[in-house]
This record gives C-alpha cells, sequence and structure tokens, in this order.
C-alpha cells in the first residue's frame, strides 16, 4: 500500500482579536510590553496597525513609503522580530494591516516615486502607479501633476520660494522643506550655463570632460521614449549616476568648474524667467495644490493628493509589494493579514487570489491547491462595505470582511424603530432640513466629482470618448456629454463598486445594480430638464455591461469598466461618510462606516437573519465595534441611540437650549453662524462622548476640535479647501460659550446622568453580542472599557494599560457575583465592561470549537432583549443582551434586572447552565424560563450549559 500522503497543515485562524495603533510613540516595545495583558485578557490575536515604512511622523501607517521594509520608527525588523517572538512565547498570532491600493508621496520620503518624478516615463518604477500621461491638457503630456505648491505656480516662483540648489554634481529644486529631483536631461540647459561661465584659462581637459558629460545627458534616451525596454531603463538610470559622478569628480576637482557651477545656480535664483524655463523641462508640472483636482493624472487615494494609487494588477508591482509580507510568512513572524480599501484595487478578486497563492508558495503549499477548494492558506480580511442588502462574493479567496457590516446591523439594534418618525419631526424643527439622507447622499457624490475628484472624472471621460469616436452610432457625443452622463450614473451607483473582470467574469447581479443606476440616473436627467440626450445612458450601460458587438471592442469596453470601478467607490466613499453622513444628523449614531442613516435602527429578525447567513458563508469574517476609522466610538454611539427611545424628552431639552444656542450666534456675511445644523451636531456628540468619569478638562477642546472637522466635511460654510476663518471661529466660540454656561452645563450633565445607565446598558450589550456571535470578534484598542472616542484623530488617543492592567487584576483574584454588582455600582469607570470582555473571551477560549463552529439559533425574548444560543457537539451557550431599556424601565430603575421583565420569559434546552458573568447556577427544567430569573443580579447573560 502507498502510504498516505501527510495532510496539509491547516492555516491559522484566530479566534479573537485585538487591535493595536502602532507610531513612533507606541512601537514595537511598547507593544511588545501590552502583550501579557492581551493575553490575560484572553485574546488570540494582535492585530496591528501598516508596519511598513510610511511617511515620517505618521500616526497612522497608511501612507506607506515602502512596501518592502519594515518602518524604522517602529523599531525596523529587529523590533518586530522581539515583538513576534514574545507573541509566539505567550501563544499570541499576529496580524498586519496591508495597504494594496496606494502609497504616500509626501515631502520626498517615497524612492519610487522621487525616481518617476526624476526619470518620468523612462523610470524603472513608473509602472508602479497608475498616471495618465497623455491627458486631454497638452501640457501635461508626458508630466505628471504635482499639486505642492501653496500658491498659483507665477507667484511662487515670483517670490523665490523655488530654489535651485546644488551637491556636488547632483542638483535638485527647493520648495521650503520639500526638494525636488531634476529631470537628468535638463542638465544639458545647466551645463550649457557652466561652460559659458568658466574663464577662457580653464584647463583644456576640463573643458573636455565638461563637454563629454553634456554629450552624455543630450544621449540620454528622452523619458518620453515609448520603447524603452525595463534593461533599457536600468541603463538609463546607471548611465545618470555615472554622469552625475563624473561632474562631482570634476566639480571637486577644478575650482573653475565649481565656481562657475554656483554662477549658473546663483544665476537661475536671480531670474524668474531663466528658472521658469528649467522647471518647464522637468517631468512633472508645479501646481497650486487647491486648483490640481480637475487637471491631476494620477490616479489618488480619495483626493488626497499625497496618496498615490498603486497598479497592483501588474505582476512586477504585486512581486515587488508583496516580497516582504511573504517573507515575514516564511520565517513565522505574522499569521494573518488584513487589506485596507480594496475596493480600490482594479480587480480585487484577482488581487486575493494572487495573494493566496504566493502565501502558498511562502509557507511551503501547492498553489494549485486553491482551485480544488482547499482551505486557504492565510488567514485574511478584506475592508469592504457593504450596503443594505448587498452579499459579499462567495468566491472571493478571503475569509470575510473587516466587521463593518456586523457592527452597523448590530448598531441598529438599539436604535428604537417605532420612533423614526417623532426623532424625524424634532430634527426636521431644529434645523430646518427636509430632505431625506439619499438626497443628500446623491448631492454629495456629486459634489465630490465635481470639487474632489474631477480630474478622475476627466480621465474616464476622455476614455469614454476614445470609445465613443470608434463607434458611429456614439461619435457625436460630446465630451462635455459623456463627462455629465458619468457622473450621473456614478451619483445614482447604489453600491461602492461592481466587480467586472477583463475577461468579462462578474458577479452575481452586477448587471442588475448597473442597470439600477442607469435608470436612476435617466430619472434625474428627466428631473433636470432632460439635458442630455437619454441615448447617452444607453451606449454607457452597453460599455459598462461589456454589450460589444466584437472581441477587441468589447475588450476596449473592459478597460473602461475596470478604472470606471475603481472611482465610483472613492465617489461614494467621500459622497457618503465624508460628506453626506455630515449633512443629515437625525440620529448621529447611525452615522457610521458601514451604515445607512435612512435606516432608522434593525429589526431583531433582520440581526438574527444576517448573523446566521454570516456564520453559513464567512464563519471566519471579523466583527467589529470600533476601529480606527469610525466617526464615533461604540459607546458614544449606544448613548446617542438612547434618543431613539426619548424624543419628546429630547425635543424638551432642545426648546430649553435654543435660545442660548441663538444667542451665541454671530451674523457673517453668508448667513447666522453656527447653522442649526451645527448645532444639532454639537449638541448630540456632546452627549455621547460626554466624559462619564466627570472630568471635562479637555471636553471642549475635543468638541470644538470635532465639530471643525465635522463643518470642513459637510462643506456647506467651510471646508478644507476653502476654510472660512469668520465661520470655524463661530463653531469654536459656540462650543466654549455653551459649555461655560453654568445653566447649560447643568442641563446638560442632568441629561447625561438620565441616558447614562441605559447608554451603558447597550454598550455592554453591545459587547456581549460581538464577543459570542459567529465570527471573530475584534476589541479595538482600549475598547475593552467605555470607548467615548469622537472621529480620528480623537479615537486614536493613548490608552491607560496600567489601569487596565490592574482591573484585569481584580478580576483574576475575584470574579463572581459580588464583584460583578460592584462593578455595575461604578458603572461610570468602565471596568465592568473591562469584565464583561475578559468574561466572555475566557469563555471563548474554554470552549473553542462551540464559539468558531457552533449553529447559530435566534431566540425570542420579546421585544427588549436580542438572544441566541450556540450548539456544538452537546454544548451550549446562550447569550441575552438587553436593549431599548429606556423604554422597559420607564427610568424606574437603571438596569434591566429582576423584576422589570414582569412575566416575560425565554426558551432554553434543559439542563444546568454556569452564568460566565456572575459564576452563577441556572437550573433549566422546562421550555421556558422567566427573564427575571435568567437577568436577576446582573443586567445581561453569557450562560454556558455544563
Amino acid at each position: 500500500m502507498t502510504p498516505a500522503e501527510p495532510a496539509a497543515p491547516m492555516p491559522h485562524l484566530p479566534a479573537a482579536t485585538y487591535r493595536l495603533q502602532l507610531h513612533r510613540d507606541f512601537d514595537f516595545a511598547a507593544a511588545r510590553r501590552v502583550l501579557p495583558y492581551l493575553k490575560r485578557l484572553g485574546v488570540t490575536d494582535v492585530y496591528l496597525s501598516p508596519i511598513w515604512t510610511s511617511t515620517p511622523g505618521s500616526t497612522h501607517g497608511y501612507d506607506v513609503t515602502d512596501h518592502t521594509q519594515i518602518n524604522p520608527e517602529l523599531g525596523g525588523p529587529g523590533g518586530l522580530r522581539r515583538l513576534s517572538a514574545r507573541a509566539r512565547e505567550l501563544g499570541l498570532g499576529l496580524i498586519v494591516d496591508f495597504v494594496p491600493n496606494h502609497m504616500g508621496i509626501q515631502g520626498g520620503h517615497n524612492p519610487y516615486w522621487e525616481d518617476v518624478l526624476r526619470h518620468g516615463q523612462a523610470s524603472r518604477y513608473a509602472h508602479f502607479f497608475d498616471i495618465s500621461w497623455h491627458p486631454l491638457k497638452r501640457a501635461l503630456d508626458g508630466r505628471v501633476l504635482l499639486p505642492v505648491l501653496g500658491d498659483q505656480y507665477g507667484r511662487v516662483l515670483e517670490r523665490g520660494e523655488l530654489q535651485l540648489r546644488r551637491e556636488g554634481g547632483h542638483f535638485t529644486l527647493q520648495y521650503w522643506e520639500r526638494t525636488l529631483p531634476l529631470s537628468p536631461r535638463s542638465l544639458s540647459r545647466l551645463l550649457s550655463w557652466v561652460e559659458a561661465a568658466l574663464p577662457r584659462s580653464a584647463d583644456t581637459a576640463v573643458r573636455a570632460e565638461l563637454a563629454s558629460i553634456r554629450r552624455s545627458v543630450d544621449n540620454l534616451p528622452r523619458s518620453t521614449t515609448g520603447d524603452l525596454t525595463d534593461t533599457d531603463r536600468v541603463i538609463r538610470a546607471q548611465e545618470v549616476e555615472v554622469m552625475t559622478r563624473r561632474l562631482s569628480e570634476l566639480a571637486q576637482a577644478s575650482a573653475a568648474v565649481r565656481s562657475a557651477l554656483d554662477q549658473a545656480v546663483t544665476a537661475a535664483n536671480g531670474d524668474p524667467d531663466q528658472l521658469d524655463a528649467l522647471i518647464s523641462e522637468q517631468n512633472y508640472r508645479l501646481a497650486f495644490w487647491k486648483v490640481a483636482a480637475e487637471e491631476i493624472n494620477y490616479r489618488r487615494f480619495f483626493d488626497i493628493n499625497d496618496l498615490a494609487a498603486l497598479r497592483m494588477e501588474d505582476p512586477r508591482v504585486f512581486a515587488w509589494a508583496h516580497a516582504t509580507l511573504f517573507e515575514l510568512l516564511r520565517e513565522g513572524l505574522i499569521q494573518g493579514v488584513r487589506l485596507d480599501h480594496t475596493d480600490g484595487l482594479f480587480d480585487p478578486a484577482g488581487y486575493f487570489r494572487g495573494l493566496q497563492a504566493g502565501a502558498a508558495h511562502a509557507l511551503g503549499l501547492d498553489p494549485q491547491a486553491l482551485d480544488a477548494g482547499g482551505p486557504l492558506p492565510l488567514y485574511v480580511v478584506a475592508e469592504k462595505i457593504l450596503e443594505p442588502g448587498e452579499q459579499l462574493p462567495n468566491d472571493w479567496a478571503i475569509h470575510g470582511t473587516t466587521g463593518y457590516d456586523f457592527l452597523a446591523q448590530l448598531n441598529g439594534v438599539f436604535v428604537d424603530g417605532t420612533n423614526e418618525e417623532e426623532v424625524s419631526a424634532v430634527y426636521r424643527r431644529f434645523t430646518g432640513d427636509r430632505a431625506p439622507y439619499s438626497e443628500h447622499l446623491y448631492h454629495g457624490k456629486h459634489l465630490i466629482q465635481r470639487v474632489s475628484l474631477p480630474g478622475e472624472v476627466n480621465v474616464l471621460a476622455e476614455h469614454l470618448e476614445r470609445l465613443a469616436e470608434a463607434d458611429r452610432s456614439a461619435r457625436d457625443f460630446t465630451l462635455s456629454t459623456l463627462r455629465a452622463a458619468i457622473r450621473e450614473v456614478i451619483a445614482t451607483f447604489p453600491v461602492y463598486r461592481t466587480y467586472i473582470r477583463a475577461d468579462g467574469q462578474r458577479e452575481p447581479g452586477d448587471d442588475a445594480k448597473i442597470g439600477h443606476a442607469i435608470r436612476d440616473a435617466r430619472v434625474q436627467n428627466r428631473r433636470a430638464g432632460a439635458t442630455l440626450d437619454p441615448s447617452v445612458f444607453d451606449y454607457l450601460h452597453s460599455v459598462l455591461t461589456l454589450n460589444a458587438p466584437d472581441e477587441p471592442t468589447r475588450a476596449a469596453y473592459a478597460d473602461f469598466t475596470l478604472k470606471f470601478q475603481q472611482l465610483t467607490g472613492p465617489v461614494t466613499a467621500k459622497g457618503a461618510e465624508d460628506t453626506a453622513f455630515y449633512r443629515y444628523a437625525r440620529l448621529l449614531s447611525l452615522n457610521e462606516v458601514g451604515g445607512d442613516p435612512a435606516l432608522f435602527g434593525t429589526p431583531l429578525r433582520s440581526f438574527h437573519d444576517s448573523v446566521a447567513a454570516r456564520a453559513e458563508h464567512w464563519p471566519q469574517a471579523m466583527l467589529g465595534g470600533s476601529t480606527h476609522d469610525t466617526k464615533r466610538g461604540e459607546d458614544t454611539r449606544t448613548r446617542i441611540s438612547v434618543l431613539s427611545e426619548m424624543p419628546q424628552t429630547w425635543a424638551a431639552y432642545l426648546s430649553r437650549w435654543s435660545p442660548l444656542i441663538r444667542s451665541l450666534e454671530t451674523e457673517l456675511d453668508l448667513g447666522r453662524a453656527p447653522t442649526t445644523l451645527d448645532a444639532f451636531v454639537l449638541l448630540q456628540n456632546a452627549l455621547g462622548a460626554y466624559p462619564l468619569d466627570g472630568n471635562l478638562t479637555d471636553f471642549p477642546d475635543r468638541l470644538s476640535a470635532y465639530l471643525l472637522k465635522a463643518a470642513r466635511e459637510a462643506k456647506l460654510r467651510t471646508s478644507w479647501a476653502a476654510p472660512d476663518e469668520e465661520y470655524e471661529a463661530a463653531l469654536d466660540a459656540m462650543v466654549r460659550g455653551l459649555l461655560g454656561n453654568d445653566a447649560f452645563a447643568a442641563s446638560l450633565r442632568e441629561l447625561h446622568g438620565r441616558i447614562s445607565p441605559y447608554g451603558a446598558q447597550n454598550g455592554l450589550s453591545a459587547a456581549l453580542v460581538r464577543l459570542t456571535a459567529p465570527g471573530v470578534p475584534d476589541t479595538y484598542q482600549g475598547s475593552e472599557g467605555w470607548n467615548q472616542s469622537l472621529v480620528d484623530p480623537d479615537n486614536r488617543r493613548p490608552v491607560d494599560y496600567a489601569a487596565l492592567n490592574r482591573t484585569l487584576g481584580r478580576l483574576e483574584r475575584g470574579a463572581g457575583h459580588a464583584l460583578a454588582r460592584r462593578l455595575l455600582g461604578s458603572f461610570e469607570d468602565g471596568n465592568v465592561k473591562v469584565m464583561v470582555t475578559w468574561a466572555a473571551l475566557h469563555a471563548r477560549a474554554q470552549h473553542p470549537e462551540l464559539f468558531r463552529s457552533g449553529a447559530y439559533h435566534s431566540i425570542d425574548a420579546g421585544r427588549h432583549a436580542l438572544a441566541f444560543r450556540r450548539e456544538h457537539a452537546g454544548q451550549v451557550a446562550v447569550t441575552v443582551a438587553p436593549r431599548l431599556t429606556f423604554t422597559l424601565t420607564r427610568e424606574q430603575t437603571p438596569w434591566a434586572m429582576a423584576e422589570v421583565w414582569g412575566t416575560r420569559q425565554i426558551s432554553l434546552p434543559t439542563g444546568t447552565y454556569r452564568s460566565v458573568l456572575t459564576g452563577e447556577s441556572l437550573k433549566v427544567r422546562g421550555a421556558r424560563v422567566p427573564l427575571a430569573k435568567v437577568l436577576e443580579d446582573f443586567p445581561l447573560a453569557l450562560l454556558i450549559r455544563e
């Protein structure tokens, strides 16, 4: 008999993760010191923000400047190895955040981008970046638009802010702290100035060498030469280095040459025309950052000029970008990957397959096994925003999303949907805003296309015009008509993007989504007076669905469609999350990444259905509550959600505060400031983020910073591109004026006190559900305690791990009923949430298969409790998480315990259960058990059948 082949090793699958935000003030060494605490807390894997070299001083790491290097600010490779070794000692895995879509190009710190600026299309790295080298604007042909100037180019030049610099034989252009490379061929002009400045007495050999260097410069292949091979590019770069070295050596050897070089530099810096002539020969065109968006010819991450998109679909770029990642896998230093912004990729599905194949090779596995349907070799979760009703493609080679879909579904559970109209009426009366969220989203997406991403839209429109010119039935569509049609379809697109591939394959429903957008675009066109020929939408529909008469045309359509898909996501993200979310403020707990503010809460049945579907299709998906990108921390949201249960009370407080708010308004040219919308936004956030510990020292600063960001994102009276200093001063004055008013401060504190226990109940319930539902629960740093943060950078404040350690020590020494009740009595310090997190994570560790593979069954516990059970091989775990307890208790008691549940009952399988949170036992002999008994001593329950 042939001996059986050894089974392939199973991939590492985390059971529970903990996110750490790394930066130079919290590096690998700091993370290593936290590991023992995290092990005791009960997580299995530590999930790190990007570890790759990024812009110096970056506090987030998403501006990666070199995917092949471990960030030296974090401790470099040695620091990572020590962190990994300590994690292995403790039995913890490491998951790293990877950024495949873009690179940071700010400040000259990205060597690959700098090489492109120096050599243009002849750069060895020109293929790295998604650059349109031949845009419609002729002045940009063969150049990159570089929007780094603080004013118009001519003004900057005349003021002498651009200066030529020399170091040896190397020349650069200096703009304040920014050093810009010069094209090697532009040295010919410089060297001609130098030759003219040389004295007649200069040595003949010196003149000959200088002339020889200039000839070498003149003979360099032009950067616009289109037939350069990779070898040609390398040789060209080597020749440039040789020329630079020769010039340096000549300058060092000859005082006359040094003097002439310095004279040439001085002359150029003193003559704007001369310097302009030199700058005009560069492979980039300098531009004022405020006016660059319309003409920019490189794809960016959203509208951020300092983040340039990568062409990860190029196999050479993929191999380069992942070489270090795969080496870390090969060495066993990391065990999983979280992928950032995958909707920006040209072909996400193809990228996922390539990543898994590369991982298999790194781990010594057979990449062909992927096609046989075996387990994926690497644990991978992808950042993906799913619109309500949208499903993650089943054939993606990942383990699920990073959890924004779960976050939104769970978040809505704590909103009372029966009060939607009353809450809406309160919002309309206070702000005067009667537009539905869908209208704000539509206008936000149009605004982003006109103001933030017009360059990207223009590139698409020019591409579509070239296609139309080759089609006799479409050649009469003008560029402006095609551009307007593209804008309209993107503005009405129902999801972030579709996933049509170059070979015509697509995800189920992609055609329907495109059809939906085309129909809605037609409707909007009619509402606008039918300004566009309706047939242009027919043409765009054919292109987007690859409905072509022949294969060459279909391939051309596919090239356009894949680029179109890369734009709908950024427009939707910016139009929704960074515009409409700040313009529509009915109930701000719903304005969260992954959510839809138009959906006023999640019915229990809908939540159970979504969890059951995730358990079936994506059982290892991440479950998030807070992230580095959430607009508000999870406990800020759960407090704001209490307002949905008390619309009349909320309206009464607003009426009480309105006269004071009016008194703090200022009359400006564009109207009164701040607007009632900004005041409404401030009040909800002040209530949600009101410090439970009562320490208001930095509260005005936090709220003022938040309100400034919110107003700029809304782009109504001020913006990032055009700040209105007077309006922003009025915002700050309102914050400080309100909080500094004794009557308002007392009233806000009163309402805070009324909602606090119910917001805390929501927070505890949400945490317990996240930690026990099917999937991999992720705890964002510090969120094991209360997370009342606001939008970044507020959500990246330091975590007091020393205090958390002390709390954990108390739990380890004496957890049980008495301690649980004491912690509940002092819930403001957050230790009760630490206890719930610790207890639930340890229950997962003690029953790994139950929580990893256990079936999910919803339990009907009435309107005021979210309940379910997990079952596996005879084991049973029951979660009971109260909701809407302000309504349940009618403020008669702060907690949903004991008699407050009346005669309500819950069905449980027979057996004896141990309460994970209190340590007490519960015997179940019949099918129905009173909720008053289950929640007799603590306002939520995790029961494990013994």
